[in-house]
């Protein structure tokens, strides 16, 4: 696989390509999508007696590491690593190193806790995407957690963005019964799948029990599924 410098050239511009009506009306900016990601992964990690405050977590495809600065407060250390170095321009706070071979991540065997890959997969040709899982249970440590985090094609609305953001010209969308038979074949066994972003951020104070509620159903905006490493 061969490293696509297409975030290069949009880096200088990525929120703005991001802009979108729909986006915009479900949420204004990114920060109810970022934290509600913090929330289903810290929620997962409670429900399952996981210590995050203990784990070192690497984020893989971190961009411009707006997830990791949402996750410090909460690990015992947090790393990130992209293969666009223009990305990675605006984290010097951070803990990042460039990924220069998009097969393999430039971490030692079995030293992390956590991996996240927030809607990365889609950028990665089908035929790729096993090769980076299986280097990703290279790195983690025996009962650590994977968590692929992707948009969900079931989802007019997300089909709908999808097709006219620029930064996901290229994008194939993964679903969630794929996440999980790319975990399999990664040799990792899949703990749970969970649906979010169903209520738009104006209502989602009061709407929070039934999103939770609905986390099964495969209509919400975005998905999760953990896969663990086996001890």
């Amino acid at each position: 696989m061969s490293v696509d410098p297409e975030f290069d050239h949009l880096a200088k511009e990525y929120e703005r390509l991001l802009d979108d009506p729909v986006r915009e009306y479900f949420a204004p900016g990114s920060g109810f999508f970022l934290s509600r990601k913090i929330e289903v992964l810290l929620e997962f990690a409670a429900r399952h007696g996981v210590n995050t405050t203990r784990a070192t977590w690497l984020d893989v495809g971190c961009g411009k590491g707006e997830l990791m600065r949402a996750a410090t407060p909460h690990v015992a250390r947090v790393l990130g690593c992209d293969v666009s170095l223009a990305m990675m321009s605006e984290c010097r706070d951070l803990d990042v190193v460039q990924q220069v071979d998009p097969d393999r991540l430039p971490y030692e065997n079995a030293s992390v806790d956590w991996v996240t890959a927030v809607c990365l997969f889609h950028h990665i040709e089908p035929r790729d995407r096993e090769r980076l899982a299986a280097d990703i249970h290279r790195v983690l440590r025996p009962g650590g957690i994977f968590a692929i985090v992707e948009h969900n094609p079931f989802n007019p609305a997300t089909q709908l963005i999808v097709r006219r953001t620029p930064v996901d010209d290229n994008a194939m969308l993964l679903t969630a019964g794929s996440v999980r038979r790319l975990l399999r074949a990664a040799r990792m066994q899949t703990v749970a799948t969970q649906y979010f972003l169903f209520v738009p951020e104006r209502i989602y104070e009061w709407a929070a029990p039934l999103e939770r509620a609905l986390a099964r159903v495969p209509l919400g905006g975005q998905y999760v599924v953990f896969g663990r490493k086996r001890a």
